[in-house]
């Protein structure tokens, strides 16, 4: 895969000046070691000092980008000269306190790095939000509704409960005791069967919890509050006021009123509440259909990594995460780096939206740009601001039809599926576009010089969140472990030593 190829240019312009970042470094500052060895831990952790680079990971001087692949310069072996002026390893960068220099590097590369053509964020989660309309209503079985959307209101059928019941095990009394009892085992009053006559003053019934009240019943005594003498007589250990542990008909709703608004997502308790208030079908919007077609001869669908093929992590991802967003997904298609093959998947494709991994670059086997363009579709979003993933596209193949491409990288899909795909998605279904959730970072969060950068993080349980190491675009080992990433701006967040009070970011959930 080539996915890399698509910051070439952008790359290379960050590699040269943060190659005279680097020279300046090795002539004025002191060794990467010396500087680790004084660099104390942020506070409030017990782990090293959380070494985060700006440009999506690249360390200087290596001319590395997006998990090891050379851009900007050839690789080449290390020469005599290393030994003596060795490049600033990853970790002397500090994710704190950032230095002057440092400062200098991105002030020389925030005018190169900068894409014109790129839909900044925010605007590119507008876009794909407003690319299309919910889809047809359809009527599922309670059982096959989990996950869909209400289409309309879900109005009670009946009231609930539909007749007075007990709330507990014991005896439904009328009036004040003591109560006459009939014979043991005659005329109990259980859940699901008729009712009896009429209950008289100063008499009681056994009766179960779930059971309809006996006419004339006032109060039920539970069972642990009453004690049956050997005359028949049942008395109280404590007070038993007038309607006490009756469950009265319509006390949760009344028949036709309106229980859970259209766009509410079908949960397991929402399920229930619509069995209860009498339905055995749901109008709820249909699932979007999507077409996954994963690109790349590098990719093995299993077995360890060999001959420079690398496993498919985003294969099985995939699917779940677009089931997790409300979508019907079908099984990913393989197609590899094949123009053609390509070409005769999206042409066949019927369904509503085709996602595709890769090829959104513009190397010699990125086809998706090309393919397209031979298909005439309509490019709504072509690359986006952000980092990792904004070689990300959205294009309209015809009315009705969207293609989602994400990059091959896992991180950057992941950033991709975030930006467009979830928005998408979202209006697809019918769901109501959640609230901005926002939390503070405990640490400052280094950012791009132009773009928007996603940092995996974790929830503190206090409103704050943590950034977390491994979050080059090709690595997963971060978002494994995050509850959310933090939509970092342009230049960074965070608390610097000096400020008041730290900036607050927004984060977005994962399934």
């Amino acid at each position: 895969m080539s996915d890399a190829d698509a910051d070439s240019s952008l790359d290379r312009a960050t590699d040269e000046a943060l190659a005279l970042f680097a020279d300046d470094r090795r002539g004025h500052h002191a060794r990467p070691a010396e500087r680790r060895a004084e660099r104390p831990a942020p506070r409030g952790s017990a782990q090293a000092p959380f070494a985060y680079f700006p440009f999506d990971e690249i360390p200087v001087g290596g001319g590395v980008v997006d998990g090891g692949r050379s851009a900007g310069a050839p690789h080449r072996r290390p020469g005599p000269e290393d030994e003596t002026a060795p490049a600033p390893a990853f970790d002397a960068f500090p994710f704190i306190d950032v230095a002057e220099d440092e400062k200098r590097a991105r002030h020389m590369t925030a005018d190169a790095t900068a894409n014109p053509h790129a839909t900044p964020w925010p605007t590119a989660r507008a876009v794909a939000a407003a690319a299309a309309e919910a889809l047809p209503a359809e009527e599922r079985p309670l059982g096959d509704a989990l996950g869909q959307v209400l289409a309309e209101p879900l109005v009670a059928l009946t009231d609930l409960p539909s007749f007075d019941t007990s709330a507990m095990d014991g005896w439904a009394v009328s009036g004040p005791g003591p109560w006459r009892l009939p014979p043991p085992g005659e005329q109990d009053v259980l859940a699901g069967r008729p009712g009896t006559g009429p209950l008289r003053d100063g008499h009681a019934l056994r009766i179960a919890t779930g059971a309809r009240i006996p006419a004339g019943a006032t109060a039920v005594l539970r069972s642990e509050h009453g004690e049956v003498t050997v005359q028949g007589e049942l008395l109280a250990s404590r007070h038993v006021s007038h309607g006490q542990d009756i469950r009265p008909r319509a006390g949760e709703c009344r028949q036709g009123d309106r229980l859970v608004p259209a766009g509410t997502v079908v949960t397991p308790p929402l399920l229930g509440l619509a069995a209860a208030a009498g339905y055995d079908t749901l109008t709820v919007t249909r699932r979007p259909r999507v077409d996954v077609l994963v690109l790349g001869d590098e990719l093995l669908q299993e077995g360890l990594p060999e001959g420079g093929l690398i496993r498919d992590a985003l294969g099985p991802m995939l699917g779940p995460w677009l089931r997790a967003l409300g979508a019907e997904p079908g099984e990913a298609l393989r197609i590899g780096d094949d123009a053609d093959g390509l070409y005769a998947a999206l042409a066949a494709s019927t369904a509503d939206v085709v996602v595709t991994t890769g090829g959104t670059a513009s190397g010699p086997v990125d086809h998706v740009h090309p393919t397209l363009h031979r298909l005439g579709a309509e490019l709504l979003v072509d690359g986006v601001a952000v980092r990792p993933g904004h070689p990300m596209l959205l294009a309209r193949l015809a009315p009705g039809r969207l293609v989602v491409g994400l990059p091959g990288n896992p991180l950057a899909a992941v950033a991709g599926l975030l930006t467009l795909a979830e928005p998408l998605l979202c209006t697809l279904t019918g769901r109501a576009a959640d609230e901005p959730v926002r939390a503070v970072p405990v640490e400052a969060v280094s950012g791009h010089p132009a773009d928007t950068r996603l940092v995996p993080v974790t929830y503190d349980g206090r409103g704050r969140v943590r950034p977390l190491r491994f979050h080059g675009p090709a690595m997963l080992r971060g978002l494994a472990a995050a509850d959310a990433l933090a939509v970092v701006p342009p230049g960074g967040a965070g608390r610097s030593a000096e400020a008041e009070m730290a900036e607050v970011v927004e984060v977005l959930g994962l399934p």
